[in-house]
């Protein structure tokens, strides 16, 4: 596997610093999160810098971008008119686009996206039609881009056979899946027996851990990721594993940030040994 974090650790940090920093630690890959075009929710914000500039700043690192992250979702009922005015129902589709664009300019090859809730009474069938149908949208988009889509698990779909059921509906080979081991464990779903479900349409996989609901290096938390990791390589996943230290959404302590995803690769390459598609290795000691 190839170690990598999401930017979601370092919402204040510049793409410098996130590029000198991850190379001293030995990352070889990070997953961009982005708000989109016009967002300055973060200031590793990738759509707010030229591609090539981001590009060039995280290959002189060594550094790889495994996926552009989004929270685009494809979930919003289908409202009909009300006095001859329309919801605007094609507003998630724009933005996916939008976004594929990005990725081909960062030579990106994944866009993170997320099915999510089905609401109220709906039944699933319904649900499941409507997120299908902008998703196969969104992948046709994705012809010819050298982009592919990546559709993570969460919510209503938060296991690997609820987002294989969307992804056989799709029926794109543009369409793969990112899949979040935490989300899935927590759902009650075996990894491994997970991971080797989706099979070759699994790219990336996603580690985290928590105490006291806050981001904390891998291994000193409640999450037990190294078990998680384990099931994962068992079953035969060789791809990127991806670290989301989530400070962007639950908070730490910026002072300790550093260290702790320090930690949290050399933790990586310890557990993953021999299975560590990379040649670098963090410093002993950060």
């Amino acid at each position: 596997m190839k170690p990598a974090f999401s930017t979601v650790a370092c919402p204040d940090w510049t793409l410098a610093r996130l590029a000198e920093r991850a190379e001293q630690w030995g990352y070889v890959g990070v997953e961009l999160r982005t708000h989109g075009y016009g967002s300055r929710d973060l200031a590793c914000e990738p759509s707010l810098t030229s591609p090539a500039k981001v590009r060039g700043m995280l290959e002189r690192a060594g550094l790889s971008i495994c996926s552009l992250a989004t929270g685009i979702r494809y979930d919003d009922p289908i409202t009909p008119p009300i006095l001859g005015l329309y919801l605007d129902q094609e507003q998630m589709i724009r933005e996916t686009k939008a976004c594929v664009d990005l990725a081909v300019q960062l030579e990106a090859p994944f866009v993170r996206v997320f099915a999510f809730e089905i609401v109220g009474n709906e039944p699933r069938k319904n649900a499941l039609a409507r997120i299908a149908d902008r998703l196969i949208k969104c992948a046709d988009y994705c012809r010819n881009s050298g982009v592919q889509l990546l559709l993570e698990n969460g919510g209503s779909f938060s296991t690997a056979v609820q987002v294989s059921e969307v992804i056989d509906r799709v029926g794109s080979p543009l369409l793969g899946a990112s899949y979040s081991l935490p989300v899935a464990a927590a759902a009650g779903e075996v990894i491994e027996q997970g991971v080797a479900l989706l099979g070759d349409r699994l790219k990336v996989v996603k580690v985290k851990d928590l105490k006291s609901g806050r981001p904390v290096a891998l291994g000193e938390g409640d999450l037990n990721p190294r078990a998680a990791i384990e099931a994962a390589a068992k079953a035969g996943f060789d791809g990127w594993l991806v670290h989301e230290f989530d400070r962007a959404w639950l908070g730490a302590e910026s002072s300790g940030v550093e260290d702790a995803l320090a930690r949290s690769a050399r933790t990586m390459y310890d557990w993953l040994g021999s299975r560590a598609s990379a040649t670098r290795r963090p410093a002993a000691k950060v």
